[in-house]
């Protein structure tokens, strides 16, 4: 019996690869993909930029006002003491020369009217300051915090290095003129009678070429008197001043 010869199909080397079919995937199900671990994992979040507390930055601008503030400080320190090492500033002094009283009487109606005529000299001991006396001044005698009489100080301007005598009348009339007079009798059988001048004047001040803002020279003399007899010069038996300058 001869032998069945076996025959295989022919494979065609050239023809092109069949393409697979993709996996049966049940209706209703997608398809699983595979994701790469690394996109997995959760993203880190972005930073939030810090804020700035608000008590730091309050911090910071008083530190700044106060580098401000004495830094001119020290420029107007500096300033001063290079004005008076320069200009080398004393007060005015001033000085009674004398006092007459014209008139001090009991009006009708027990007040006390008084009329002084007073002789200062107010002098300027400064080499390089000058002194302008201001409309507004004020010269005034007072006796036991009472005022007696005032008057007002005449506008002149008082070059360096300079004595001007000064004659101001004052006048004055106290609602307490029977209280006043027999307290003022009864002191002058003492033969000392204290009284006060007080002077108030406002000046500006001369440096150089340059005038300064008005300030104040406030003064207060402390008179002992031998009597208030009117129509004479009364002796001075002493006299203390003192005087100040307010800005």
């Amino acid at each position: 019996m001869a032998d069945h010869q076996k025959i295989h199909p022919a494979v065609d080397l050239e023809a092109p690869p069949t393409p697979t079919a993709p996996p049966m995937v049940p209706h209703g199900h997608r398809p699983s993909s595979t994701i790469p671990q690394e996109m997995n994992e959760k993203c880190p979040e972005p930073k939030q930029p810090e804020k700035r507390s608000s008590s730091s930055t309050c911090c910071r601008c008083i530190c700044w006002a106060l580098s401000i503030l004495l830094l001119v400080l020290i420029i107007i320190g500096a300033t001063a003491g290079i004005l008076y090492l320069i200009f080398r500033p004393k007060l005015p002094s001033y000085s009674v020369n004398s006092l007459k009283i014209s008139d001090l009487r009991l009006n009708l109606d027990m007040s006390l009217y008084a009329k002084f005529d007073v002789k200062i000299t107010a002098e300027n001991p400064n080499k390089k300051i000058g002194i302008y006396y201001e409309q507004g001044g004020q010269l005034s005698v007072w006796y036991t915090n009472m005022r007696l009489c005032e008057g007002a100080l005449p506008k002149f301007y008082q070059g360096h290095q300079n004595k001007t005598v000064l004659n101001v009348a004052l006048t004055g009339q106290n609602q307490y003129g029977s209280t006043l007079m027999n307290a003022l009798q009864q002191q002058q059988q003492t033969g000392s009678i204290p009284l006060d001048l007080k002077v108030n004047a406002p000046v500006a001040i001369e440096l150089g070429t340059l005038k300064l803002r008005k300030v104040r020279i406030l003064g207060k003399c402390l008179l002992v008197v031998d009597s208030l007899t009117t129509n004479n010069f009364i002796s001075i038996k002493a006299d203390n001043c003192r005087f100040r300058l307010k800005l």
